[in-house]
């Protein structure tokens, strides 16, 4: 007497292609052309957006504590009103040197990533 014992079991499509995905995560993968560029164009859009927001909130926050002083919410006396009257003006001058840091960078990291933007959309274009 013979017998063999065996179970097969099929997924369906929907859990067959969600293995698969699940699958896929953890294999290694390369970098195709268009996630390259993809990766490289949000590298040069999102340039520069850190290092200004930072400036342009750490000067607004000197602006409002020479307010502050200015105005003698906090303290009292000529000399106060002096030194909340030069914090304003350095927090004037942040702000207004935030926007301009901005597009530096911003300028800077484009030109540097530009030739190999170009070149993968270049490469792309002709495969389509």
């Amino acid at each position: 007497m013979n017998q063999e014992n065996t179970f097969s079991y099929k997924y369906s499509e929907k859990e067959a292609k969600e293995i698969q995905e699940i699958r896929k995560k953890y294999l290694p993968q390369g970098e195709s052309k268009l996630d390259e560029l993809k990766r490289l164009d949000r590298v040069v859009q999102n340039s520069g957006m850190v290092e200004s927001l930072c400036i342009g909130i750490g000067s607004l926050l000197i602006f409002g504590l020479g307010m502050c002083l200015a105005m003698q919410v906090v303290g009292s006396g000529a000399w106060i009103i002096a030194l909340g009257i030069l914090l304003g003006m350095i927090g004037m001058a942040g702000m207004a040197v935030s926007y301009p840091i901005y597009r530096a960078i911003y300028r800077k990291t484009k030109e540097k990533h530009a030739p190999r933007i170009l070149e993968l959309a270049e490469e792309l274009s002709k495969e389509m």
